[in-house]
């Protein structure tokens, strides 16, 4: 009995090693703001509509559940959020969404205001995007970019 565990250890590791190979090894996609654009301001609260393209660099369509996020805007911690509603970004292909984006007055906020619209505004877009089906359920990003106020 020890003698066929002894000879069976070395198939259940390649068996292991097989279904390491079954999981699709996905690039992280790419995050950017596309647009914008203030919907409402005043002293106490903000909204603004946030458009953002998702860049598939795999070759194999990302179904998305939901993309949640952290803006940061000139270094500062601006708002957080989740766009929930699902879609699908084909292979080497991208997509775009809105999402609305509610803050308090930060410090943030007002170093774009003070810019005034059409100036570049530098921003980083962290988070991480779930998907709905396959082996991988989870794909983190971490983007840098710039903006134009509209």
């Amino acid at each position: 009995m020890k003698r066929l565990r002894f000879l069976l250890l070395p198939w259940v590791f390649a068996a292991l090693g097989g279904c390491a190979l079954l999981v699709p090894k996905l690039a992280p996609p790419g995050l950017a703001i596309v647009n914008v654009r203030v919907r409402r301001a005043d002293f106490w609260e903000q909204r603004l509509d946030v458009r953002i393209r998702v860049r598939n660099p795999n070759s194999v369509s990302l179904p998305v559940r939901n993309v949640q996020y952290a803006l940061d805007i000139e270094g500062r911690r601006f708002a957080t959020g989740t766009c929930a509603q699902g879609f699908t970004v084909p292979a080497h292909g991208t997509a775009e969404f809105d999402t609305e984006v509610t803050a308090n007055m930060t410090g943030a906020l007002l170093t774009v205001l003070a810019r005034g619209r059409g100036q570049p505004v530098q921003y980083r877009l962290i988070g991480k995007v779930e998907l709905s089906h396959g082996w991988l359920r989870s794909l983190p990003f971490d983007e840098r970019g710039a903006f134009r106020l509209q």
